[in-house]
């Protein structure tokens, strides 16, 4: 029922109507769980842990956008079943720390790891943990991943039973989690420039370019020369572990090779030319800063991981220290709308009315000089401190304290869904 606006039916096949129409799956619930009741008879058959890859399709919006929004998307999803509770809430707090590592320590992309209000949590479980990004230059929040604990309902749905060490027959508990596709589009927005992709080092295909710069003027001797240079230091760096790659193509000028690799976003480019050659040093290009260092040629190979390293830690802190001043903590509705206008994610108490959530949404969407409304993305883990007698900042009711003091919101884009779409959702959170 939760899934029913994007459930997309096949009616007909060629000429012919079908006698009963066929859902095209948004997710992968009610296809595995009844597999789930018969492999399930013990206490010994507990936990069950199942990943897999696969695609599902959700036709609930208008406007596809690549990666970011797409009727169907490639996803990784997990469902999983214990035999009580407690160990239920361990995973889903440890998968959603998987997933903030992924856009943390591989992707830097920094995140907000959190629960999901009743509104927006998935359809028929008891509870949703997030990781929300936020792309400054759009002012748009994304959610990033999902990690739920579906409690018993599915259990109860499709008879999930297990007889436990007493005799005695109990419901399982369950949780589902995953992330989509959308990784690409997240880290593509969040670092790109105006020359195209910049990638971290830990996730680049390529992660070394280099590129020698041929001159007329040199001898054959001093071009073989260049050549056994460029070779050997690939062939060095590839020994290290290095992703590399040599381009000595001769129907291209450097130039024009510069501009490629820097438009696919390779991290680290490499030069070599005829007075390096004579130095025994090389060049080392930075593609997120444009930075550039002369190395000894012999210690190439040293200087290239040490860039990586402090890559990976710049452009994590360039890009927190971007999403931290995108922030607005708010305490009133009247600072709501400016500040969404502006292109600001909002902090701000609230009192957990699902009601308040609905009727933010309407107003926003009357008072937005951008189009659009607002939603709540999550109940942040991390929360600032909230003096005493602060009150939410729709209804004026008592804000929560601890950690449901806070709701971190953004602007939605026009038409799109208010609601909860699933584990990476395809809507953009704004």
């Amino acid at each position: 029922e939760g899934f029913s606006p994007e459930v997309a039916w096949v009616t007909r096949s060629g000429k012919s109507e079908l006698e009963e129409p066929i859902a095209v799956r948004p997710t992968s619930e009610t296809v595995m769980y009844p597999v789930f009741a018969k492999w399930i008879r013990s206490h010994r058959d507990l936990p069950l842990k199942l990943n897999q890859w696969c695609n599902v399709v959700r036709w609930e919006f208008k406007h596809p956008t690549p990666f970011i929004r797409s009727r169907e998307f490639l996803w990784q999803e997990g469902h999983t079943a214990f035999a009580s509770k407690a160990e239920a809430d361990v995973e889903v707090r440890q998968i959603l720390r998987l997933y903030q590592a992924i856009y943390e320590d591989l992707m830097c992309v920094p995140v907000v790891p959190g629960v999901k209000s009743e509104k927006e949590r998935f359809p028929g479980g008891l509870y949703t943990t997030t990781v929300e990004a936020f792309v400054p230059a759009t002012g748009r929040a994304i959610q990033g991943a999902t990690s739920h604990c579906l409690g018993q309902n599915f259990a109860k749905m499709f008879d999930i039973s297990f007889e436990g060490q007493n005799g005695l027959h109990k419901r399982v508990w369950q949780n589902s989690w995953g992330c989509t596709t959308r990784t690409i589009g997240v880290q593509v927005m969040v670092h790109g420039d105006d020359k195209g992709l910049v990638l971290p080092p830990r996730i680049a295909p390529l992660q070394v370019v280099i590129v020698p710069i041929p001159n007329s003027k040199l001898t054959e001797e001093q071009n073989k020369g260049l050549a056994d240079a460029t070779s050997g230091l690939e062939s060095a760096l590839r020994s290290a572990g290095v992703r590399v790659k040599l381009d000595d193509r001769d129907n291209y000028t450097p130039g024009w090779k510069f501009n490629h690799w820097e438009l696919k976003g390779v991290p680290v480019r490499v030069e070599m030319g005829a007075r390096d050659l004579d130095a025994q040093t090389v060049v080392v290009v930075r593609r997120d800063t444009g930075a550039k260092q002369t190395v000894a040629l012999s210690g190439a190979v040293c200087t290239v991981q040490d860039v990586f390293s402090q890559m990976h830690v710049d452009m994590l802190q360039k890009a927190k220290a971007e999403r931290d001043a995108s922030i607005e903590v708010i305490t009133t509705w009247a600072e709501m709308t400016p500040a969404l206008n502006n292109g600001k994610m909002v902090l701000a108490p609230w009192c957990e009315d699902p009601e308040s959530e609905e009727w933010a949404k309407d107003k926003s969407n009357e008072e937005s000089a951008t189009g659009g409304s607002v939603k709540t993305l999550c109940i942040p883990f991390k929360q600032p401190p909230l003096k005493a007698g602060t009150k939410c900042f729709i209804t004026g009711k008592p804000g929560r304290a601890g950690a449901c003091g806070a709701a971190a919101t953004s602007r939605a884009p026009p038409g799109a869904s208010g609601r909860r779409l699933g584990h990476a959702e395809h809507a953009v959170s704004a």
